[in-house]
């Protein structure tokens, strides 16, 4: 009886850790879970823009019609002259787009709403603190369009195309004033540098953002990577099936599986980025063998908190999208509303251990200024490191001890 008595108390006390999270994850609202509200924005846009379903659903027709000034976002979001005034002087500086998609995506009655916060610009971005290329990656480029910092894998650049310019943009140099793909005699330059390159086995496209280019580009592309016998894995870096899943497409797909192994990392934020549409489009990558990466930015005022990161990365994974990395912020120009202190995502990280299925807790990230890369920070679990034993913490800091002689144990 004593025994079956600490097995009800142990169970009881693992589920009073996460009492906390249940009680307000259903105020936490995935797009799938607040899509009727979302629907209204959808028939308001339309309706503005005189366009029909099939326009929607059409990827190029939201690419033509992104929203680049405030016109229209008062009626849509109830968007306050102030920040209309904001949107006109700040779009000057740094380039505004929106699809229609992601515009529907936010609420007009939360003032604070994470994807207006995302894509609507903000008087700070005026301020001018940071840097436009705090990564230095123009010092780590090989060509115009490779950045290469790492030993055995490199980026190919083929676009400043996007489907919505974020805020936080890390690249907002490199967007300009007008759509550009990069022209296909420079990208086969860049090929040309692989193939010369015997050690490069992992090649990551991206832009802008990949899927922006055309399916017959996209296609002749990995054609001509898969000719590389060196190359094992191509990555498409991708925002699409986020801010425009239209563009995920039964031909897009088709062309992607033809060349596999090839992997595809996107960008959630937010939970109500998850939408049914951003569902169907992750499914029907998923559908055909390409494995799914998040790379979540940690965001004041966009996630930024314990449950909204849990919840995000649970219902993640319910769309076959594996969380993959959290970034801290980059120091970019005009982006400083956005920043957070490394305390406060290690806090997050830490409440995610143990409290949720580790594919669900991300490797946090922060990247060395000037090229030096993507280094791992983690809460201090290991307290004692010594010639036979370690000593340690786990989720709910209870301390243990580990035998750490090894192969002397056995001499």
């Amino acid at each position: 009886m004593e025994y079956e008595k600490r097995k009800a108390e142990h169970f009881e006390q693992l589920r009073g850790t996460i009492l906390d999270y249940e009680d307000v994850k259903d105020s936490i609202l995935t797009g799938i879970e607040d899509y009727e509200k979302i629907k209204y924005q959808k028939k308001k846009i339309l309706q503005f823009l005189n366009a029909t379903e099939n326009d929607y659903q059409n990827y190029q027709w939201q690419i033509k019609n992104r929203f680049t000034s405030s016109k229209g976002l008062k009626e849509i979001i109830n968007l306050p002259e102030e920040e209309i005034s904001h949107v006109n002087e700040i779009a000057e500086k740094y380039r505004f787009a929106i699809s229609p998609y992601y515009l529907s995506l936010i609420d007009p009655e939360d003032t604070n709403c994470a994807i207006k916060r995302q894509s609507i610009p903000l008087s700070p971005e005026l301020n001018g603190v940071g840097e436009l290329d705090p990564m230095d990656e123009k010092g780590t480029s090989i060509h115009e369009i490779i950045t290469r910092r790492y030993p055995d894998r490199l980026i190919i650049k083929i676009t400043n195309v996007c489907g919505m310019f974020c805020r936080f943009c890390q690249r907002r140099r490199l967007i300009g004033e007008s759509d550009k793909t990069i022209p296909r005699a420079k990208i086969q330059t860049a090929i040309e540098y692989v193939r010369e390159n015997k050690e490069i086995r992992d090649v990551l496209i991206t832009g802008g953002d990949a899927f922006m280019v055309s399916d017959e580009a996209i296609d002749w592309m990995l054609k001509e990577l898969r000719t590389i016998p060196h190359v094992e894995i191509i990555r498409f870096g991708t925002r699409t099936p986020v801010t425009l899943p239209q563009r995920i497409t039964k031909d897009l797909v088709n062309i992607l599986k033809k060349y596999h192994p090839v992997f595809v990392n996107t960008h959630f934020n937010n939970p109500r980025e998850i939408t049914p549409e951003s569902k169907i489009a992750c499914e029907m990558l998923a559908d055909a063998g390409i494995p799914l990466g998040n790379q979540m930015v940690l965001l004041n005022g966009v996630n930024n908190n314990k449950f909204v990161v849990r919840k995000l990365n649970q219902k993640l994974l319910t769309i076959r999208v594996k969380p993959y990395y959290i970034f801290h912020p980059k120091a970019v120009s005009g982006t400083s509303h956005f920043w957070v202190k490394i305390e406060e995502g290690l806090s997050i990280v830490e409440s995610l251990r143990g409290r949720t299925s580790g594919l669900a807790s991300p490797t946090y990230i922060i990247n060395g200024p000037k090229g030096l890369g993507k280094t791992p920070i983690l809460p201090n679990y290991m307290l004692y490191l010594g010639k036979d034993k370690a000593a340690f913490r786990n989720w709910q800091g209870q301390y243990f001890e580990v035998d750490n002689s090894g192969a002397e144990f056995f001499e």
